[in-house]
C-alpha cells in the first residue's frame, strides 16, 4: 500500500460515515441545535483548540517526519483557533474533549497516531465544508472565506501525515494498523454524531 491508496481505503471504507458527517445535520449536532453564528463559531473554536492540544502532545518526544507532521499541524491548529476565536467577543475553550479527540488521545504508537491524524483530517474537511456553507447562507462572505481557507490547510495536513506514514510503514501490517486507527477515528466521530442527534430526537439518517 502507498499513501494515495491508504487515503482512498480510509475514504471508501468509511463512505457512509463521512457522507453523513458532511451533512447539515452534523453542524446541528455540533451546536446542539443552536444554529446561530456565535454557536457555530464557538463549536469550531473548541474543535480547533482541542486538535492543537492533541497534536502538540503527540509532537513531544516524537522525532523524524512524524514529529514534524504533528508539530506543524499543532501550530496550524493553534493559528486556526486564534483566527476563529477572534470572531467572538470572548471565548474560553471547552475543557471537555470531543469523543473523537478522546479517541485520538488514546492512540499510543506512531503509526496509529498518523493514521488517526488522517482520519481526523477527513472528518475536519467535512466540518469545514458545512461551516463554510452555513456562513454563505448567513450572507457573511468574510467568515465563509475564513473557513474555506482553514479547509484548504487540511490538504497540507493530509499530505504531511501520509508522507510520514510512507516512512513509518515497513510492511502491510503497519499499513493495516494505521488504517484501523484512521477508520476508528472516523467511526468514533460518526457514533458521537449519531448519539447526539438521537438524544435530541433527530433521525441521523438522511430522509429519502
Amino acid at each position: 500500500m502507498n499513501a494515495d491508496e491508504f487515503v482512498e481505503a480510509v475514504r471508501s471504507g468509511n463512505e457512509t460515515a463521512l457522507s453523513r458527517l458532511g451533512s447539515s445535520k452534523s453542524l446541528y449536532a455540533d451546536t446542539r441545535g443552536e444554529m446561530e453564528p456565535d454557536a457555530v463559531l464557538r463549536a469550531a473554536a473548541d474543535a480547533e483548540h482541542a486538535a492543537a492540544e492533541t497534536f502538540a502532545a503527540w509532537a513531544d518526544g516524537e522525532d523524524g517526519a512524524a514529529g514534524e507532521a504533528f508539530a506543524a499541524t499543532a501550530e496550524e491548529e493553534r493559528d486556526h483557533y486564534e483566527r476563529v476565536a477572534a470572531k467572538l467577543d470572548d471565548h474560553e475553550p471547552s475543557g471537555d474533549a470531543s469523543a473523537m479527540q478522546a479517541h485520538l488521545r488514546g492512540l499510543d504508537g506512531t503509526v496509529e497516531r498518523l493514521g488517526g491524524l488522517v482520519g481526523r483530517t477527513l472528518v475536519a474537511g467535512k466540518s469545514k465544508e458545512q461551516t463554510t456553507g452555513f456562513f454563505v447562507g448567513q450572507a457573511d462572505p468574510r467568515t465563509a472565506g475564513l473557513f474555506r481557507e482553514l479547509g484548504d490547510d487540511l490538504d497540507g495536513q493530509l499530505e504531511r501525515a501520509t508522507d510520514a506514514l510512507a516512512e513509518e510503514c515497513s510492511d502491510d501490517e503497519d499499513w493495516e494498523r494505521a488504517l484501523d486507527a484512521a477508520s476508528g477515528t472516523v467511526q468514533t466521530a460518526y457514533e458521537a454524531y449519531t448519539e447526539r442527534l438521537e438524544s435530541m430526537g433527530v433521525n441521523p439518517k438522511p430522509v429519502c
